[in-house]
């Protein structure tokens, strides 16, 4: 019985360094304080809860209603991450600026947070426990369950049969929208905390439509995998430039501090 090829770990793994990463040496080199991880999963894990909870609610109505057009389930997605993400990040920035658990040097550090968790846990986690679930399975070779296990994957997900240098196309291209997210994340979390401190409620109107790259992403098929995702890595580069920019006189104005990151 054949078993999917081992690069494809290279996917959840090279998006958990990546995440990891950045937080290590934010922590290390910057400024990455514990409040900064903690606030950003309440953030994150909120907004994410307050998302599945609507949708079990809503989007049998609205499929029933709307049919599958792209066009309508992005409005659907794209104001959710709207107002849930980018909104929640800012309510709780707010809320710990007002508590004095929060400051503007720990802008980046949030922003990075927010892409930490939606990358490093709920994506690359569960999907490299998946992997080595099959590559477990699939490996026994024989029995009622490898066989099930076979035919739903190969109904469902036969690209993870390909041969490696196939693979590596899609995982590429996997790695790729990883990083598309983790600038959105950056973006508008760096952004929230920064309206937040500055009180600059024109940086909060600029993070608010970051979060309609969930409108675009239902336009994926459309569009085709490669145009897709080159698009939103650009997009994602386009935010990250837009959010430093308009805060260039800002981060200039604050007052250099001693290194401590472990606060």
């Amino acid at each position: 019985m054949q078993n999917i090829d081992p690069v494809y770990f290279l996917t959840p793994v090279t998006v958990m360094a990546i995440s990891a990463g950045l937080v290590f040496y934010w922590h290390i080199k910057r400024r990455f304080t514990s409040w900064t991880l903690l606030l950003s999963a309440i953030a994150y894990g909120v907004a994410i809860l307050a998302k599945v909870i609507f949708q079990d609610f809503t989007i049998g109505p609205l499929e029933q209603e709307f049919g599958k057009s792209y066009f309508v389930l992005g409005i659907y997605y794209g104001l959710q991450t709207v107002l849930l993400e980018v909104g929640g990040a800012y309510v709780v920035s707010r809320y710990a600026f007002l508590h004095s658990k929060i400051e503007a040097r720990d802008a980046e550090g949030f922003g990075l947070g927010l892409a930490f968790w939606e990358n490093a846990i709920l994506f690359s986690l569960p999907l490299l426990l998946d992997y080595a679930v099959y590559y477990i399975v699939l490996g026994a070779g024989k029995g009622a369950t490898s066989s099930q296990l076979y035919s739903q994957l190969i109904a469902n997900a036969p690209a993870l049969f390909y041969s490696a240098p196939h693979a590596l196309t899609f995982i590429g291209l996997a790695i790729l929208e990883r990083v598309s997210s983790l600038l959105f994340h950056f973006s508008w979390g760096y952004l929230c905390v920064m309206a937040v401190t500055f009180k600059k409620k024109s940086l909060l109107g600029l993070a608010l439509p970051m979060g309609l790259i969930d409108f675009i992403t239902e336009f994926e098929p459309v569009l085709g995998l490669s145009v897709y995702e080159g698009l939103i890595f650009v997009l994602g580069l386009a935010c990250v430039c837009a959010a430093l920019s308009s805060t260039s006189r800002l981060r200039k104005s604050l007052i250099p501090r001693d290194q401590t990151n472990r606060t």
